[in-house]
């Protein structure tokens, strides 16, 4: 069947909804570790440093992966690419629950490698689909992920604490989730659209001869004024994911507790990823919207170090100024470029850098509460780290073009 009957012959329901799925799997694995993070060390003797790389591995993996995902979609096709990845995704998961040793690691780095292709090749997916409703089916999918995330960390301390597998089951259900989003995505295996390297794609197509003559952001100061901007604001995101619980629980605030916030906190996220969208067309710049989402943050960080008893509302801003702030770095790529292959480039950039950055913060975070055995000396790091993303905000904000 050539690609175009192959297209014809799916229903647009049943497509909408295989996208969907595959788009909740983006942070469910990542978001479910954090709540049992302690029963986890305690198991397996970790240090908090070493812990945190549960979290750090994927985002490492987002930084290192992504350049290379257009590639594999043109010579597998969007369809198999994304088929491999889920499946690659389950088996991840699988791993990282099993009690062999070493499995947790390998686990999460193919968890994290298959989450980075997945985040290149979707949007891809939505353009060639959807290309009149780009904006809904984007923001559905991102709801739709924010959501998974949200039920993910809400649901792994009662989880866990419903078996004698503990955490490990709590980890490990969320392969249910990819088998199931591939079961339904399966169908769409049928088609063969090999993108080719010149195809008009926002995501798979290579700079044109027009774009190769245009200014590198690699040598761009505001290029990086934006990267600064995506890591920085990933660094508070993850680690607080990777932390916040923990941290709860050395304040004295119980296990359960502790994952109804982390729920709280993903889910706020969809409010402030919705209001960004909302407000982002009717600014001249970004300058204030940026900069009141940062300032956000830290007032949640200075909250969460003087007032604990407060935690549920220190979380709830953060998770809705972290969404605010994700979904500005997203959309400053194409804000601050001339035409689609330029925001392509500058889209790598800050990814591949910004998630470097971003997968050092919970490690950094971990390091220092075993180096000062409490949290304050981590969550003032992270204030200041907010200090800097406050800045960048300013600059990466203005109405300017690389």
């Amino acid at each position: 069947m050539s690609p175009a009957a192959a297209r014809a012959s799916l229903r647009p329901g049943l497509v909408l909804v295989g996208l969907l799925l595959v788009g909740a799997n983006l942070r469910a694995s990542i978001t479910s570790v954090g709540p049992v993070l302690d029963e986890l060390r305690d198991e397996l003797a970790l240090p908090s440093a070493a812990a945190s790389a549960l979290i750090s591995l994927p985002v490492l993996a987002f930084a290192a992966v992504s350049p290379f995902a257009p590639a594999l979609a043109r010579r597998l096709g969007l369809e198999q690419t994304l088929g491999l990845a889920l499946g690659v995704l389950a088996t991840g998961i699988v791993l990282r629950s099993l009690p062999v040793a070493g499995l947790l690691w390998v686990g999460t780095i193919l968890l994290g490698v298959a989450i980075a292709v997945v985040n290149v090749e979707l949007p891809a997916l939505v353009k060639r689909d959807f290309p009149e409703r780009i904006g809904q089916v984007t923001g559905t999918y991102s709801a739709v992920q924010a959501v998974f995330a949200a039920a993910a960390a809400g649901l792994a301390v009662p989880i866990a604490g419903s078996t004698e597998s503990g955490w490990r089951l709590a980890i490990g259900v969320w392969a249910g989730l990819a088998i199931v989003a591939l079961a339904v995505f399966a169908p769409q295996l049928r088609r063969r659209d090999v993108v080719p390297a010149g195809a008009d794609d926002l995501v798979l197509e290579g700079p044109s001869e027009r774009d190769r003559g245009s200014r590198s952001p690699w040598r761009s100061a505001l290029a990086w004024q934006v990267t600064a901007f995506m890591g920085l604001q990933s660094v508070c995101y993850y680690s607080l994911i990777t932390w916040l619980p923990t941290i709860e629980r050395a304040m004295g605030i119980g296990a359960a507790e502790a994952g109804v916030h982390q729920l709280v906190f993903n889910a706020a996220g969809i409010i402030g990823s919705v209001v960004a969208s909302a407000l982002i067309p009717r600014f001249r710049d970004q300058r204030l919207l940026a900069g009141v989402g940062a300032a956000v943050i830290g007032l949640a960080l200075v909250g969460i170090l003087l007032v604990p008893a407060l935690m549920v509302l220190w979380a709830t801003l953060a998770g809705a100024a972290g969404g605010l702030c994700i979904v500005i770095a997203l959309s400053l790529f194409g804000l601050r470029t001339r035409d689609h292959g330029q925001a392509a480039a500058l889209s790598g950039m800050a990814q591949a850098a910004g998630y470097l950055v971003a997968a050092a913060g919970p490690i950094v975070v971990g390091a220092l509460h075993d180096l000062t055995d409490g949290w304050q000396a981590s969550i003032a790091l992270l204030i200041a780290v907010d200090v800097l993303l406050v800045v960048a905000a300013q600059f990466a904000g203005r109405r300017r073009l690389v």
